[in-house]
């Protein structure tokens, strides 16, 4: 008896709480406003320190000449051996910098090294946003043990909102099946809070940027 007269009490105060409507204690909410102070530095440069930051290597492109001498000297000083990269607009720019790759699926289990294209690069937290539209889709980004990223400054936006919001527009009814968020080499603490990278990922990470807002010198 005592247990039916605890629940009716119970549901009549739910009953008398739905019958009684109560103004919202915040009726006005900014949904738009960041919550975020506004970047006082370059976005590159944000950019860069925040990548750093996240044990990711930054390297500053003036033009894609540059891109492709500043890739070979990795190449030699570091001993990377061959890239592999499936996507023509990169393979374009090695070719005619005479830098070999591999683009063949057999060989892809072997690659140390992958090379891969970006949607747009997020100042604020160093990340950044790739997704399945891109050649070759997913598994470049996660499966090599080094991977390179080819990005131009014309794809620097300040916070992530921007960024889903441009590649919303971008590719509008056709949005890619995966976008995807990187931000430094993969990792992990989970085993005795001790830091792992590469833990599920590349273990090491590069962004090329090349400066396409640069003035060229006639």
């Amino acid at each position: 008896m005592e247990e039916s007269t605890a629940r009716e009490k119970i549901l009549k105060k739910i009953r008398d709480a739905l019958i009684e409507k109560t103004e919202p204690p915040y009726p006005v909410i900014d949904m738009e406003s960041s919550v975020y102070k506004e970047l006082t530095e370059p976005l590159d440069i944000s950019f860069a320190e925040a990548l750093v930051k996240a044990s990711g290597k930054f390297v500053y492109c003036e033009n894609e000449d540059e891109f492709i001498g500043n890739l070979k000297s990795f190449i030699l000083e570091k001993d990377w051996g061959v890239l592999f990269c499936k996507d023509p607009k990169i393979q374009q720019l090695l070719k005619q910098g005479g830098v070999p790759y591999e683009s063949h699926n057999e060989s892809f289990l072997e690659a140390r090294i992958g090379i891969t294209r970006c949607e747009y690069l997020i100042a604020r937290t160093g990340t950044v946003m790739v997704s399945s539209r891109l050649n070759p889709g997913r598994k470049i980004t996660v499966y090599p043990e080094i991977h390179l990223v080819l990005a131009y400054s014309c794809q620097l936006v300040p916070d992530l909102r921007q960024a889903l919001a441009n590649i919303k527009l971008k590719y509008k009814d056709h949005f890619p099946s995966l976008v995807s968020l990187i931000t430094g080499p993969s990792r992990t603490a989970d085993i005795e809070k001790t830091l792992v990278l590469g833990a599920h990922g590349p273990k090491e990470f590069y962004v090329f940027l090349i400066d396409d807002n640069r003035p060229v010198n006639p």
